[in-house]
């Protein structure tokens, strides 16, 4: 094993891709020289030259459709959208190109398509820089959505998702850059849509994602000195979502709380909420609590404030604990 930081764990998933497949390509703006917006592909350009890492001009429509006809073309492009944010500016060739392309053409196609972007809030970086939007990528059919917490999980779902011939979202909270972890020395892959089980526990599940996931660590810490059991499972991947490892957990806990950094209106959670409750509401001895961010933009100047944190999944914890039915 070896100790690295999440961001240089990116660099080296596409590095060890652009080296075993001739195909991946690295697009995106400043991905070249400079090395990313936030640094994730320093020394790539040099490395395999400007023909396999391109800079492109400040257009995310432009973009987005040069990497689904490069994908439809047989290369396997990795494009970086700079802040999630900016996907706005090319939904179209994410929701209506990418995500229909194998479907409308019988599977005589695969878009075998990534699309890195960071995302969330501890920046301070305002309402326009700053937002969680999985959830909207999530509710189309034809894509994949993951949200990898550690190191360790963003290198290896992101070889899974340069693998894979289906567009996949890797959703990288810009919180979790600076964090370091231990990956093992060889090749390893994450699946996409396999949840991990961060903690045993007996009284209650929490399933999170993403930055969401330490918050939840630590809240289930400060529990335990309590007496309280937390089964604690890292969802990696939104769609598809491990329904059977949740299910599991929830019938041994009877209990559920979901957190994520979104919005809690109409997020992530939800989906998992209503699922549960649809399939297995005789196994709940409490109702489900979700915890995530206010339905109001992302401040600036009162961002700690807005973001969700431990605390508010210790109090949703201690709240589910003390429902029944």
């Amino acid at each position: 094993m070896k100790e690295i930081r999440y961001l240089w764990a990116i660099n080296e998933a596409i590095r060890e891709e652009m080296e075993r497949d001739g195909n991946v390509l690295l697009i995106g703006e400043d991905v070249g020289g400079p090395g990313g917006s936030f640094g994730a592909s320093r020394g790539l350009a040099e490395r395999f030259g400007p023909e396999r890492v391109v800079d492109t001009p400040i257009s995310e429509a432009g973009i987005m459709g040069l990497a689904a006809g490069a994908a439809v073309c047989g290369l396997r492009p990795i494009l970086e959208i700079m802040f999630m944010d900016f996907m706005t500016v090319c939904m179209d060739g994410i929701v209506n190109q990418a995500a229909k392309l194998r479907y409308m053409f019988g599977n005589q196609y695969t878009v075998p398509l990534v699309i890195r972007t960071p995302a969330g809030g501890g920046l301070n970086a305002g309402p326009q820089h700053s937002q969680c939007l999985e959830a909207w990528f999530a509710h189309v059919p034809g894509l994949k959505v993951v949200m990898p917490a550690t190191p360790y999980d963003v290198k290896g779902l992101l070889k899974s998702a340069i693998r894979d011939d289906n567009p996949v979202i890797v959703v990288e909270n810009k919180a979790l850059h600076a964090m370091k972890g231990n990956i093992p020395e060889e090749e390893y892959l994450v699946p996409i849509g396999k949840a991990d089980i961060k903690r045993s526990g007996s009284d209650v599940t929490v399933v999170a994602t993403s930055r969401m996931v330490h918050e939840s660590a630590k809240a289930a810490d400060r529990l335990e000195k309590e007496g309280i059991s937390v089964e604690l499972l890292d969802l990696r991947s939104i769609s598809p979502w491990d329904r059977d490892t949740v299910f599991t957990s929830v019938a041994k806990t009877h209990r559920l709380v979901i957190a994520h950094e979104a919005v809690k209106s109409f997020g992530t959670g939800a989906e998992v909420a209503a699922t549960v409750s649809e399939e297995m509401i005789h196994e709940l001895d409490a109702p489900i609590l979700r915890v995530g961010a206010p339905f109001v933009p992302v401040p600036f100047s009162l961002e700690k404030a807005y973001l969700p944190n431990s605390e508010d999944v210790y109090k949703a914890v201690k709240k589910v604990l003390e429902r029944i039915l």
